[in-house]
């Protein structure tokens, strides 16, 4: 076999038609060999000689994409001065662009022995491992193009790849839980008559199936323990794992753009799915532990703040530099268009304490290409100091969880919610206004992955995960949720209009507020888990979707279905939904130069006089109208023009009895009601109730009216 120098830069392997250049960092390394594995079992060993900046490379002629191979690292294995390396270990290169097989759960994959931690483990891993794959880069793009849909027009879908499509109906059986179910023409017409302009795909990076939860007959369905930060998890691909999931990804992508829709990965690089210092040596451990993870003052235990076990290395360049290689690549070759980031808060501890001005922040602001792409943060992680929503660099949106917090105990009818309750509904200037950012730095949601579906938040007190093998003590204990009187399941038809309500209440909550709306798969058709809060775990019908036969093309019609995608539409055809700039509470010049009497928005008490400060404060109060006035919208369309829209008076009711609510006078004459929750279909359309300003309307408990006025 022929083996030339190659070169230290691009790390990982790089096929060129020809040959394959492959390339590791390792400091801690004395010497690495990169082994070619083959279908047999036996395996080439190829020292890598070469050294630049402590990057051994090689190219090796003739090595052809489908490749497998690994790397074996020599050197000191010192657990009390963060030493890891073991030969016997076969390591996944950390920039493979794909891995096949999984992990076969033995000793001989951890580097110590079970019955002796202190004592070094010379067991071969390599029958027992995944291993790292060399990928043909090449693939027809076609005419693709990012659609690079604004915010103001955005409204985010997060998905799981296989939750969501496992059993829909009209995917191939072959197709379903992959890549290719995702990209199947049913599934994306679902998503563009819901509105959605951009899917957020729980994570795809090559993730790992924790020990633990195999010996329980589990695995980790979520994907938040990645191993692999360049490869499509392999479990996904419908047709292959020795490059053939890069290729069928790339094909869901392209037709996602085709119909318009963007593509955020749900990416987790705050950690890696080695765990601690009782987890496996996989790739980074074995290869240079110190550079890589985050240690205590004890080299030999690992700082936590993901609650996984361990932390990446956020001030280490070379942890920096394969974040950013990684995010560049998934934009420049797999062509997504963003990517939201778990426990984003541990990303920015550059030491200890959460560091908004951290290394990494600075890399992604000045990126050429990362800083154009959208970046959301999830602003915590469980160490000291975690929560930091509000606190990201301007670049940035986050996910809301103060938005989700107040949204839930408004509906629930916790008292003195309303003051929240109104920065929530028009963009939480209280946590993006001083830093220059606008209410689409907000990424609203009432319900994601973690925690309950929103049919379970209208149907459950308590969490009921004894599914999950923990004696139901995983999850979380507080979920601002209210069962609407029973505990799971009933046919009590009171219970049920009651919780259909509380959905549409939801809904059109979150569809009509200022911000970034975010779905989560199948709340909108009433998915439930049955009460599970912390699904993790349950790769089965538990937390797959099940469609209804009117969204996997049936005869059927579902009517919670129907009405999200009428308040869906509502959002889309009315910019007074989707404000770029936070109001401001006084009269806007009209483009005749002349000024409009009345402000761009108003609060107003259900008997239709304005919000003073002492009805804010009042704990019973659980009712407020809000108008927004079409004629006062601030900013202006994309060529210098003056936004018009039509008015709307947004009325909520959420105590437990009817309330009248009066129409206030000097803000128009004449309304229709457009929507009306506490109606089964929510929509009345046309038909819709004309009111005049000072009548009275009648709403139901728990239930949200919108009146609309022409411009």
């Amino acid at each position: 076999m022929q083996v030339w120098p190659g070169t230290a830069y691009p790390l990982g392997a790089t096929y060129d038609g020809a040959g394959t250049n492959f390339a590791v960092f390792s400091e801690a390394a004395d010497r690495i060999e990169l082994c070619l594995l083959h279908d047999d079992g036996s395996e080439t060993a190829v020292e890598l000689r070469e050294t630049d900046a402590f990057v051994r490379h090689a190219y090796l002629p003739g090595i052809m994409p489908g490749q497998r191979y690994g790397f074996r690292a020599h050197g000191a294995y010192a657990p009390e001065r963060g030493q890891r390396c073991n030969s016997a270990k076969l390591l996944l290169d950390p920039y493979a662009r794909a891995i096949s097989g999984r992990i076969d759960w033995g000793e001989a994959v951890y580097g110590y022995h079970f019955d002796a931690p202190e004592r070094r483990n010379d067991l071969d891993s390599a029958p027992h491992m995944m291993s790292s794959v060399v990928v043909n880069p090449y693939f027809d793009w076609g005419d693709d193009r990012p659609p690079r849909t604004e915010y103001h027009q955005t409204v985010i879908y997060e998905a799981h790849v296989k939750g969501l499509t496992m059993l829909h109906p009209a995917v191939p059986e072959e197709d379903r839980g992959t890549y290719a179910g995702l990209a199947h023409p049913a599934v994306i017409e679902h998503l563009t008559e819901l509105g959605v302009t951009a899917i957020e795909l729980m994570p795809v990076h090559q993730f790992v199936n924790d020990h633990r939860l195999v010996d329980m007959g589990l695995n980790n369905y979520w994907g938040y323990n990645t191993i692999g930060f360049f490869a499509p998890h392999n479990a996904y691909a419908s047709w292959g794992d020795r490059g053939q999931q890069v290729l069928e990804f790339k094909s869901a992508v392209r037709a996602l753009h085709e119909a318009g829709i963007e593509v955020i990965l749900d990416v987790v690089y705050n950690h890696t799915a080695e765990g601690n210092h009782l987890g496996p040596t996989l790739s980074f451990r074995g290869l240079d532990n110190a550079s890589y993870y985050r240690l205590t003052d004890d080299p030999r235990y690992y700082m936590d703040t993901t609650g996984t076990g361990n932390s990446l290395l956020m001030r280490s360049p070379h942890v920096l530099q394969l974040i950013m290689d990684s995010l560049r690549y998934w934009v420049t070759e797999m062509h997504v268009d963003g990517f939201r980031f778990d426990l984003a808060a541990t990303l920015a501890r550059q030491f200890h304490e959460v560091d908004r001005l951290s290394s990494f922040f600075d890399l992604v602001q000045q990126d050429p290409v990362v800083s154009q792409v959208k970046l959301i943060a999830e602003p915590w992680d469980v160490g000291e100091g975690g929560y930091q929503v509000g606190n990201f660099p301007p670049l940035w949106t986050e996910w809301n969880g103060k938005y989700r917090d107040t949204v839930r105990d408004l509906w629930r009818g916790e008292p003195q919610t309303l003051a929240e309750f109104a920065s929530r509904l028009t963009g939480s200037s209280d946590l993006y206004q001083d830093d220059g950012r606008r209410p689409l730095a907000s990424i609203n949601f009432v319900t994601c992955h973690d925690g309950f579906t929103l049919h379970d938040l209208v149907a459950y007190n308590e969490k009921h995960n004894e599914a999950n093998g923990e004696d139901n003590n995983d999850g979380e204990s507080h979920n601002r949720s209210w069962n609407c009187g029973v505990e799971g399941d009933t046919d009590d038809p009171d219970v049920l209009a009651l919780r259909g309500r509380q959905l549409r209440n939801f809904i059109a909550t979150l569809l009509l507020s200022q911000g970034v709306p975010m779905i989560s798969h199948g709340d909108e058709f009433a998915r439930t888990q049955r009460g599970n809060n912390n699904a993790y775990c349950q790769d089965s019908e538990l937390a797959w979707v099940h469609w209804p036969e009117e969204a996997g093309g049936g005869a059927g019609e579902d009517t919670l279905l129907a009405f999200t995608r009428a308040v869906a539409r509502l959002r889309r055809e009315h910019p007074v939904f989707r404000r770029r700039r936070f109001f401001h509470g006084r009269p806007v010049e009209e483009g005749t130069g002349a000024h409009s009497e009345l402000t761009d928005i108003a609060w107003f008490t259900p008997a239709g006089e304005v919000m003073r400060e002492r009805d804010w404060d009042r704990s019973h109060a659980r009712a407020i109208s809000v108008f927004l006035n079409g004629n006062a919208i601030s900013e202006p369309g994309p060529r210098g023009e003056r936004i018009q829209d039509d008015s709307f008076l947004l009325m909520f009711n959420a105590s437990p009895e009817p309330l009248d609510f009066e129409v206030p006078v000097n803000h128009g004459r004449q309304w229709q009601v457009v929507l009306d929750t506490s109606r089964e279909d929510g929509v009345p359309g046309e038909d819709g109730p004309k009111v005049r300003a000072g009548e009275r309307i009648r709403l139901a408990d728990r239930s949200l009216t919108v009146l609309q006025r022409p411009a």
